[in-house]
């Protein structure tokens, strides 16, 4: 495992065009996004959310990106996604550590820090765009749906949640907490349902 940098990951916005999709992680990964600096970018449970965004057309991928998912050779060899109609973020900015070693979950008091409530803030506004219709917000996991929840001032969102990509995350909302059911197959359930959000 790499050592945790911790540092901040911004979000991610197309080059160019406005923005009708926003998703929301916990925290970028310790060997994801805290390793490639981009959301999602290398996250065991971000391979994922990518797949989806291509199947959508929100996302263009690098094929060698699929070869090896891996956030320090992602940055390495300077991969990067190119997202169209969508941009990624996350719950906390940086990956949380104590120790540079461990990844911790983001505490309430970490969420619900002014300074991350107000980049929140931001990049909603910038997503949103004053555009005619809500955003269309997907959260994964119950943090970052949390906290989106208790902003004061965000514009128009039209928000929508879904378990945590990872495997604790889907086994833990599946029936039986996922009693008798394979992996494989709730990954492949929850990838559908975010492919069916993106595609409204």
């Amino acid at each position: 495992m790499p050592r945790i940098h911790g540092q901040p990951v911004p979000a991610l916005f197309p080059a160019t065009g406005p923005v009708s999709v926003m998703l929301f992680g916990e925290a970028p990964g310790p060997r994801g996004a805290d390793q490639s600096g981009l959301p999602f970018w290398g996250d065991g449970a971000g391979i994922t959310v990518f797949r989806a965004l291509a199947a959508a057309g929100r996302a263009d991928v690098p094929e060698a990106a699929w070869e090896d998912w891996d956030g320090a050779r992602f940055k390495r060899l300077a991969l990067r996604p190119c997202l169209h109609g969508t941009a990624l973020s996350n719950a906390y900015p940086a990956c949380p550590t104590k120790d540079g070693e461990h990844f911790h979950a983001p505490s309430n008091r970490d969420l619900l820090a002014p300074e991350n409530q107000a980049r929140l803030l931001r990049e909603l506004h910038q997503a949103a765009g004053g555009g005619p219709t809500p955003l269309r917000v997907i959260t994964f996991g119950k943090r970052a749906e949390w906290v989106l929840e208790r902003l004061p001032g965000v514009p128009a969102l039209d928000l929508h949640a879904l378990p945590h990509p990872s495997a604790q995350g889907l086994l833990q909302a599946a029936p039986g907490k996922g009693r008798g059911l394979r992996l494989a197959d709730l990954r492949a359930a929850w990838e559908e349902a975010l492919l069916a959000l993106l595609q409204r």
